[in-house]
This record gives C-alpha cells, sequence and structure tokens, in this order.
C-alpha cells in the first residue's frame, strides 16, 4: 500500500528540518566560541544530517526488499548514533549556560527528525506516483 504524503505532513517536515538547522546555525553564529569550536559543532550538524538520512534510506531499502548489505546498513546506525553522542560530549564538555546546551541538543534533534521526514515523504511521493 503505497500512499502519498499529505500535503500538511511534507510542509510539517521541510519546517521541521529548516526550522532546526537554521536555528542551530544561527546560535552557532552568534556563539562567544572559537572558530575551531564553531567548525566542531557544524561538522556534527552535516555529520548528523547525512547519518540519519542514509539510515532511513537503508531501513526503507529492507523494508522494500531492495538489498542492503549488513556492513553498509551497521555503518549507518554506527554513524547516526555517533553524531549524537559527538555532539552529547561537546555539550558536556562546553563551557555554555545549560540553556544554550539543550538549544543545541534540541535543535540539532529537530533537523535530525525534519531530514528523515523530509527523505521518508520524497521516497514516498516517488512511489506512490510510480
Amino acid at each position: 500500500m503505497n500512499q502519498k504524503p499529505s500535503n500538511a505532513f511534507v510542509a510539517a517536515s521541510w519546517v521541521a528540518l529548516l526550522a532546526g538547522m537554521i536555528a542551530y546555525i544561527v546560535g552557532l553564529w552568534n556563539a562567544t566560541m572559537l572558530l575551531n569550536e564553531k567548525g566542531y559543532y557544524f561538522t556534527i550538524l552535516l555529520f548528523g544530517l547525512f547519518a540519519a538520512v542514509s539510515l532511513q534510506k537503508s531501513v526503507r531499502d529492507q523494508l522494500e526488499n531492495i538489498p542492503v548489505t549488513n556492513i553498509y546498513y551497521g555503518l549507518c546506525w554506527f554513524a547516526t548514533l555517533a553524531a549524537i553522542v559527538l555532539l552529547a560530549v561537546g555539550l558536556w564538555n562546553a563551557t555554555l549556560a545549560l540553556s544554550e546546551k539543550g538549544f543545541y541538543a534540541m535543535s540539532f534533534m529537530l533537523a535530525l527528525f525534519g531530514a528523515i521526514a523530509v527523505q521518508k515523504n520524497t521516497r514516498d511521493t516517488r512511489s506512490a506516483s510510480e
């Protein structure tokens, strides 16, 4: 059963992705941390987004009986969890206020959720039109 996602869900997914990414990046831009720290957090965002989309794709491929090697599937899980752990470790050791740490954690997770939802919607839309 392939259903096209509703326009409301597609819009909400894009809003979640953009809100999470933009909030995170604006927070980094305005932060009073060293440039190498900003680079670390920005790289974690990019790594996390790519890893989450790859994981969603490999999970979906398996559900649709498209071959996915176990090593790639495991690497997708590892990369996604590694991005979250690297952010957590970075925030744990950062000299930021707790509210700032929470802001970065929540905007990061919102961006990851948005990326997964956008990728799912893209795939659902394509498979519904075929």
